[in-house]
């Protein structure tokens, strides 16, 4: 069937967005916008971003050429886009300002504390598609979440799900941006939402948030600078010049979410997975490091921790140990754990997490012999 004829057997545009509205909400979406494919001025910022090299050594922003801005590129005869948001904030939430003052505790991005949000998303994308063609028949689609060349951001600008902020964030007016993105592209023929307005005005408290003054500018990150960047897509040595503002974070940072003023209308997830396991949102560093390779796999099974893998892992909490250094409290037993914790990997048979450990241990005064 061609496009004009399947155009021919649906219903008005408007029942058909209105039945795939409530379609999502039923499934557990909090927003569904549509988008059309025109990303003409979201492809020229990416292509700036990226001749100044601040992807770092996230080599697939670049790889796949013109198909992350030209959606029909990448999935022939897609017209339009289904975009959809789903809130993944956490039940305890209120206490993750003040982790970030307790040195010895694991700060651990609140996207990060349950399950995988990949997978679910894309089952409920799934269903989403599967209800749609149940009522209209079958339609040519393809569903993302955080997948392939897509740029999700600017696809939900564009389908009225928020607008972005300085940070580089989605943020939603009624909702703040503790959400995921997923996407349905489509031969659907869907116009475009009326685009969000831009509510950030002289607002920069992300900006001036930043432990690591990633944000250069409004609404540019440098990814090279970037917490999250440093403790989960960097795979070598994490610059010794962003070690200390590093602080307790192990995977990720929200600083910029956290101080931002649209957050204050943020509603906890009633999603179940998305709640934090093995007391993630409450743990101390030394715990974590403790955990062999066996017992990192197995707990954090279904997380999207475990992509970063054990070295990476103990990479990360070496510095944060190293930076325990610096709290208030006058604590020689926690002192001591935490020495005898980094000793205890000083010979680890990984080079990276070996350097990690001698910086953190001179940081508490402490020096070892080099190894390579």
């Amino acid at each position: 069937m061609d496009q004009q004829q399947k155009a021919s057997q649906l219903p008005s545009e408007e029942s058909l967005k209105q039945n795939i509205r409530l379609w999502g909400l039923e499934l557990g979406f909090q927003q569904v916008g549509f988008s059309d494919i025109q990303l003409g001025e979201a492809e020229s910022r990416l292509h700036d971003w990226l001749q100044q090299g601040m992807h770092g050594e996230m080599g697939f922003m670049a790889k796949h050429g013109s198909k992350r801005s030209h959606p029909a590129e990448l999935v022939e005869a897609t017209c339009s886009i289904i975009s959809v948001r789903m809130d993944y904030m956490p039940e305890a939430m209120n206490g993750a300002a003040q982790l970030l003052e307790q040195s010895e505790r694991a700060y651990i991005s609140r996207y990060a504390l349950g399950r995988d949000y990949h997978k679910l998303m894309r089952n409920r994308l799934q269903k989403l598609y599967e209800r749609i063609a149940a009522e209209y028949g079958p339609f040519g689609y393809r569903v993302f979440v955080d997948s392939a060349p897509v740029l999700e951001k600017a696809i939900a600008e564009k389908a009225g799900l928020g607008w972005i902020g300085k940070h580089s964030n989605l943020i939603q007016q009624q909702s703040g941006s503790w959400f995921f993105l997923g996407e349905i592209y489509t031969n659907l023929p869907l116009t475009a939402e009326q685009k969000s307005d831009n509510h950030c005005g002289t607002c920069s408290a992300c900006m001036d948030a930043c432990p690591t003054d990633a944000i250069v500018a409004p609404y540019v990150v440098d990814a090279r600078r970037c917490i999250s960047y440093l403790t989960i897509e960097l795979h070598g040595a994490i610059p010794v010049e962003f070690r200390k503002a590093m602080g307790n974070r192990i995977y990720g940072c929200d600083d910029c979410q956290l101080v931002c003023p649209w957050n204050r209308f943020a509603e906890p997830s009633q999603e179940g997975d998305f709640q934090a396991r093995h007391h993630l949102d409450d743990v101390s560093l030394i715990e974590l490091f403790a955990w062999s390779e066996e017992q990192f796999l197995q707990r954090l099974q279904g997380s999207p921790i475990r992509r970063i893998g054990h070295e990476r892992w103990l990479r990360n909490i070496a510095v944060a140990l190293g930076n325990t250094v610096d709290n208030n409290r006058s604590d020689t037993q926690s002192k001591e754990e935490t020495l005898a914790a980094l000793q205890s990997r000083a010979e680890h048979p990984s080079a990276l997490v070996r350097e990690h450990v001698a910086w953190a241990l001179l940081q508490h005064g402490v020096q070892i012999p080099s190894t390579t």
